[in-house]
């Protein structure tokens, strides 16, 4: 008996192989013939497209990187009006796929799209599953989990890091006046941070409001001017900050603060790391294939490498893959607390500008 269940196991399971397989040969044969891959994405996409031409030269890769997603979501629609069908695919953030392409009903659901077995294996990806950005958690894909806290970094001479387990911990009046921060005015450049603090549920807007109004921050538009002067101990912390890590390689006497470090953790979630496929897509065989390359291995590897060569850090939500291109103080690390920031009721930055532009003119009054 067991001799006949092994056999029926292994016939069973060499049935799901030929079928996946004769899938991706079918789909990979259409491809060829349809000869081309187009898309809209954020600029970087195009140099890892590259390494997706020398595995399928006989795609060609049509893009466009050179506008913000607002304007590539405005082009779609301007062409979709025009009954112009001319991109398959849009890689990029989460808010325009939502907030334009989501609410026009033109998004093909991903699931179906993938067919490579390490592709659709759930347990090779962060949390044991694939993450979605959109209401229906399945037209939106997303491939970048990268740790959001609130981008924090300190002078080594004047803080001892240590002393701060909790965001509450930047509230005592001893760092008051000490603290330089990016600009929340800019909310698109800080978006991730501002998210973090505010949808938090051990911190939210209370935290969002005090911070704010009782820190008597200094706030500044220029990222290295606040590396140089946390470096020169102006200020002994700086809030949304990044590329800290090269200034200290440099010499200078600073260091982020470590996420896994302080009780609530940190969020892992997109900030251009989604993929979108088009109704009505013109190549739609060649875009499973580009969907299929960009998830796996190879694909998100070349992703991180890539964009770490431009100095900007974006980690997979893949974890069978290296991180070390990835800063130590920014990979996803083990018994941290982790919440997923990709929800689409999170992605609106109106209420949380309104109370941090209340907070800050309640100080000048």
């Amino acid at each position: 008996m067991a001799v006949v269940v092994v056999v029926a196991a292994a016939v069973s399971y060499g049935g799901e192989a030929a079928k996946w397989q004769q899938e991706w040969e079918q789909t990979l044969s259409a491809a060829k013939k349809e000869g081309e891959i187009t898309f809209y994405g954020s600029e970087g996409y195009d140099k890892i497209f590259e390494v997706f031409q020398k595995r399928y030269p006989e795609i060609k890769v049509k893009s466009n990187t050179s506008r913000r997603g607002s304007e590539h979501g405005q082009a779609v629609m301007t062409e979709r009006r025009a009954g112009q069908f001319i991109v398959d695919l849009f890689i990029n953030g989460v808010v325009t796929p939502n907030a334009i392409f989501y609410k026009a009903n033109i998004l093909e659901p991903i699931r179906p799209q993938l067919v490579l077995p390490e592709v659709v294996d759930e347990s090779k990806w962060w949390g044991g599953k694939h993450h979605y950005a959109d209401p229906d958690g399945k037209y939106i894909f997303v491939f970048q989990g990268n740790v959001h806290g609130s981008e924090n970094a300190y002078n080594t001479k004047l803080v001892n890091p240590q002393e701060l387990k909790s965001y509450w911990d930047f509230l005592e009046p001893k760092w008051k006046g000490k603290i330089v921060a990016y600009d929340p005015s800019r909310v698109s450049t800080v978006a991730h941070s501002l998210r973090f603090l505010f949808n938090h549920p051990d911190l939210g807007a209370d935290y969002v409001k005090r911070l704010f109004s009782e820190m008597d921050i200094t706030y500044s538009r220029d990222e290295r001017q606040m590396i140089d002067w946390l470096g020169a101990g102006k200020y002994a912390l700086a809030f949304f900050v990044s590329d800290v890590e090269g200034a200290a390689k440099q010499g200078l006497p600073i260091r982020d603060f470590e996420p896994g470090q302080f009780k609530e953790g940190a969020f892992v979630g997109p900030s251009q790391g989604g993929v979108n496929l088009f109704k009505n897509a013109p190549h739609p065989n060649a875009a499973k294939v580009a969907i299929n390359w960009l998830l796996s291995r190879e694909g998100q590897d070349a992703y991180q490498r890539i964009y770490a060569a431009r100095h900007d850090v974006r980690q997979s939500m893949r974890e069978d893959i290296s991180m070390d291109v990835i800063p130590p103080s920014q990979r996803r690390q083990k018994n941290v607390r982790y919440i997923y920031a990709g929800r689409p009721e999170w992605l609106d930055m109106g209420p949380v500008a309104k109370l941090i532009k209340e907070a800050r003119q309640a100080v000048k009054n």
